[in-house]
């Protein structure tokens, strides 16, 4: 992207958007940042590695849940294996994204992936249910983006920095705990997600006592498990609406966007002449056809 397409980009209206619609999470995701900074270096990692570390993996679940790992000396694959399963959720991120962004190039589709976050995703849907790209969704995101970026960025290298200023006493757990659930709570609007949550936190309290702090990992399986079964209960339960369309008339377009949303079905009646008794032609509904009206 060049300087000239930057500047367009951070002086659209989407962009100041954006940055108006995470103010309100920002907090939470700076008194986390903090915390997983303070976190790493109390931990026993170098300052070096620690900054290193905030910058290429910027994934603050990933971080906190390998954290205690590398403490206890856990084998590499378990410390792999619990960051890969947290950050499980954004390939489904990156499925959906790929509705919005596919025409953008590589380079520019690769940013975005890094640039992700849950907070990013959950705002961008809110404002763009509709996946469909549109001209404000790049500017939308970029703005979106940068706030998250420097609202973790900042505070983290600032813990990583201060860690040894900080002193236990203060109670830094208590606090990433309280910020943590900040953030949860901004990301749970439906039924599935609260369920979801529920189960991986009932689920992590039931395993506590496994060793390396495998109940990390029994607990996202769990909350994966309760997604997939109710998505496809959900899917099953749903029944497409049937509309009946009279021979001589055309599908509105209302409607027409329901039958190629897989919402309804379309009945459109034809009429058969000879087919009936006497002189009146018989007629059937036959499914819309998959060619246009």
């Amino acid at each position: 992207m060049s300087l000239q397409a930057v500047g367009q980009t951070v002086r659209h209206p989407a962009f100041r958007l954006a940055i108006t619609d995470m103010a309100g999470t920002s907090l939470g995701i700076a008194a986390w940042g903090m915390v997983t900074g303070v976190a790493m270096v109390k931990s026993g990692m170098s300052v070096s590695l620690a900054i290193f570390m905030s910058l290429l993996v910027y994934a603050g679940s990933a971080q906190l849940a390998v954290i205690p790992l590398l403490a206890t000396g856990a084998p590499l694959w378990v410390v792999w294996l619990t960051a890969s399963c947290v950050n499980l959720r954004f390939v489904i991120f990156s499925s959906l994204w790929r509705s919005y962004f596919v025409h953008l190039p590589l380079r520019q589709r690769l940013a975005i992936g890094y640039f992700s976050g849950d907070v990013i995703f959950v705002a961008f849907m809110k404002r763009f249910p509709e996946p469909r790209p549109a001209p404000e969704q790049v500017p939308y995101f970029w703005g979106a983006a940068t706030t998250n970026w420097l609202a973790w960025q900042v505070p983290s290298i600032a813990g990583i920095l201060l860690a040894n200023a900080v002193p236990l006493s203060w109670g830094l757990g208590f606090a990433g705990v309280l910020a943590l659930l900040g953030v949860l709570l901004s990301l749970l609007f439906d039924r599935a997600t609260w369920l979801a949550t529920g189960v991986a936190a009932t689920a992590a309290i039931a395993a506590f006592a496994l060793p390396l702090k495998l109940n990390i990992l029994v607990a996202i399986a769990a909350a994966i498990a309760v997604g997939l079964l109710i998505e496809a209960v959900d899917r099953r339960r749903h029944r497409p609406e049937v509309l009946l369309v009279p021979a001589d008339s055309m599908i509105p377009a209302d409607e027409l966007e329901q039958v190629e949303a897989g919402d309804a079905v379309a009945l459109r009646e034809e009429l058969h002449p000879g087919a009936g008794t006497g002189s009146n032609p018989s007629s059937w509904w036959s499914v819309w056809p998959s060619s246009p009206w």
